[in-house]
């Protein structure tokens, strides 16, 4: 098993829609996907390939975030998504990282996620780090990562994802 991780192509979309389907309960995150897209909010798409076929996918999509009134640049990881049968084996793991990676060199400050703190604190985010930002998701599983060193600790701001999460219902 070689799985290579790389960024989304013209042609991925139908097999991103399909790992995304199969990861999750319902329809709701590939119905994101689209959606993010379509409304010009998708920063970072990445995929895992396995042989020709992707088996992973992680996305970036723009927010608008103020910290102690200054904008930053920053955008929300969701979803991270790995078909069935390659969960457990670090590709989704592996997706977070290189997400990670590309925002720090595009230049995003901050990154921001819903999500259970014990998976995602292995790669920096945490409860604590969302705490000063007012939004609509904030709570034990509203997280944040502060990719530059002028973001250590911000004491007040605000965090709004691109519309589509608002529609998710």
């Amino acid at each position: 098993m070689t799985v290579k991780l790389r960024v989304e192509a013209p042609g991925d979309a139908a097999a991103i829609r399909a790992v995304n389907c199969a990861a999750f309960p319902t329809e709701a995150e590939a119905d994101l996907v689209e959606a993010l897209r379509a409304d010009g909010d998708a920063a970072i798409s990445l995929v895992a390939e396995d042989n020709d076929e992707i088996v992973g996918h992680v996305l970036l999509s723009t927010m608008q975030v103020s910290a102690d009134g200054r904008a930053v640049r920053a955008a929300g990881l969701a979803p991270v998504a790995v078909v069935p049968g390659r969960q457990a084996q670090g590709i989704g793991s592996a997706l977070v990282r290189s997400a990670i990676d590309a925002a720090r060199a595009q230049g995003f400050e901050m990154l921001f996620l819903l999500g259970e703190p014990e998976y995602y604190g292995r790669f920096g985010f945490s409860v604590e780090a969302a705490a000063p930002f007012a939004s609509p998701y904030a709570g034990p599983y509203f997280q944040a990562l502060m990719l530059e060193p002028a973001m250590v600790s911000p004491k007040a701001g605000d965090a709004r994802y691109a519309r589509a999460f608002s529609d998710l219902g």
